[in-house]
């Protein structure tokens, strides 16, 4: 056999090996503007967006923007806008195929890790105010301590008002912050114990006041100045706490990372990046051949349960209306094979490889940072337990997809098989009979209040996403 030249070899080499390749060196200056203006307005969504109930809020006035409408019984157009509870959503866009050809759904989930407050949070101690926390989703609490804290969300009062607060959001207003002990003092409190074990929940309380009530009268006077504040400013008396959704989240906006502003740094990347892209890209979409749904869902970091996640019953009600708005059926056989027939994405961040622990990786199967979106054929952990496993054929019909609109993408697993691992809502779509893979932008320093992402990886999600909306059909045979 004769000797192969070296062009012969990276021939061979190109069409027979898979070789993830950085983006960023494979784009054209236009590319790169690209991926550049794109990642200011990731930015700002990241920015605005961080909670669910502002994520829908910002969602929607970008869709209201871009025509879309709401959807109703009466509902006209093409391109239509849902939300349920201001904590889940949808945008639609109707294809030139009825509805029983299939949707391709992309789903993405809205909450992030954060703190909450307790039901009845404030309280006085040694002269300081505080409020009580409940941490949410998968964090390392010492990553919450002594950091710039926002207060977001609202409280409801007994006689109906829901008073909205955005409390530190403000360049030039107060921050807020969770207390943490001094090294000098530390060393049998948290020094000598396991990570786990050493920073307490309980403990985990936000400093919100200092300055006591103006009277000569004994009692919790900072409080009490607290309570006065917020009933002259929002008319809330300590009761309506009971009733409040505040949520505690780093302070500040998503910002710049590296000398070449190469990434993108800010709290809710998980999962904010992959619904940012798949949003980015039913706005621009025109006129595709399956009716197409950007979904939006709540509590996914705590299971997907609960009236606004991935197990609610209301996406079936979503596609009813999708179908009655369409002039087609929509009792529950009509629902049930149109979700039977469809396509999707689970659109989800993926754990990109840190150089700094490349052990709880395997680095074949890893994510790097501006090699594209991360394709997931299974998530889960150990032996693939709580996972949907995606097919072969569906993952050739995405793979085809992808290479035809040129989209860079890679594979990606969440580590080694016994370090861990994690879920999607993938296994809840696909409850309903569908394809279902996962995909999405890898980051870095996931769940923690400064996650990193790759502005490359942004608009390759946001290119993927719009390729499979755009797809022709997938044959099932």
């Amino acid at each position: 056999m004769a000797k192969l030249s070296k062009k012969k070899l990276d021939e061979l080499n190109e069409k027979l090996l898979y070789q993830p390749k950085n983006i960023w060196e494979t784009s054209s200056d236009a590319q790169r503007k690209e991926i550049m203006a794109l990642a200011e307005r990731y930015k700002r969504f990241l920015s605005v967006a961080k909670t669910e109930r502002l994520a829908v809020t910002e969602i929607k006035r970008q869709a209201l923007e871009a025509d879309f409408a709401p959807l109703g019984a009466k509902a006209k157009g093409k391109r239509w806008f849902l939300e349920f509870r201001g904590k889940m959503a949808a945008l639609v866009v109707l294809g030139k195929e009825p509805a029983t050809a299939g949707l391709r759904i992309i789903g993405a989930h809205l909450d992030a890790p954060r703190l909450d407050l307790k039901m009845n949070p404030l309280y006085e101690d040694q002269g300081l105010a505080f409020l009580k926390t409940h941490y949410y989703g998968g964090v390392k609490k010492y990553q919450w301590l002594a950091r710039p804290m926002a207060l977001l969300g609202v409280v409801c009062a007994k006689d109906g008002r829901v008073v909205p607060l955005a409390l530190g959001e403000d360049p030039d207003g107060p921050v807020f912050t969770v207390l943490d002990v001094l090294p000098h003092l530390s060393r049998r409190s948290q020094g000598e114990k396991k990570v786990n074990e050493a920073f307490e929940a309980e403990r985990m309380n936000l400093l919100i006041a200092g300055l006591p009530l103006d009277s000569d009268e004994k009692g919790e006077k900072v409080k009490m100045a607290v309570l006065q504040r917020l009933y002259d400013e929002y008319g809330l008396t300590e009761h309506d706490l009971i009733s409040a959704e505040l949520e505690i989240v780093p302070a500040g906006p998503a910002r710049d990372v590296g000398l070449d502003r190469a990434f993108v740094g800010g709290y809710g990347q998980d999962d904010r990046a992959a619904a940012f892209a798949a949003m980015a890209a039913i706005l621009d979409l025109q006129n595709p051949l399956h009716t197409a749904v950007a979904l939006f869902v709540d509590k996914e970091e705590v299971g997907s349960e609960g009236a606004t996640g991935a197990r609610s019953r209301v996406f079936e009600l979503m596609v009813s209306s999708i179908l009655e708005a369409a002039g087609q059926p929509a009792d529950y056989l009509a629902v049930r094979r149109v979700l039977a027939a469809s396509q999707a994405i689970s659109a989800d961040a993926a754990a990109a490889l840190d150089p700094d622990y490349p052990e709880l990786h395997e680095k074949r199967n890893a994510a790097l940072l501006g090699h594209g979106v991360a394709l997931s054929k299974y998530t889960g952990s150990g032996g693939k337990y709580s996972t949907s496993d995606a097919d072969a054929e569906y993952v050739a019909w995405i793979r085809s997809v992808w290479d035809g609109a040129g989209a860079p993408w890679q594979v990606a697993a969440m580590g080694k098989i016994d370090e861990g691992g994690g879920g999607t809502i993938a296994k809840f779509l696909a409850e309903h009979g569908m394809e279902v893979i996962d995909a999405g932008p890898p980051l870095l320093s996931m769940h923690s209040p400064f996650e990193i992402g790759h502005k490359a990886d942004i608009h390759a999600a946001r290119q993927a996403f719009l390729a499979f909306y755009q797809a022709a059909a997938r044959r099932l045979d």
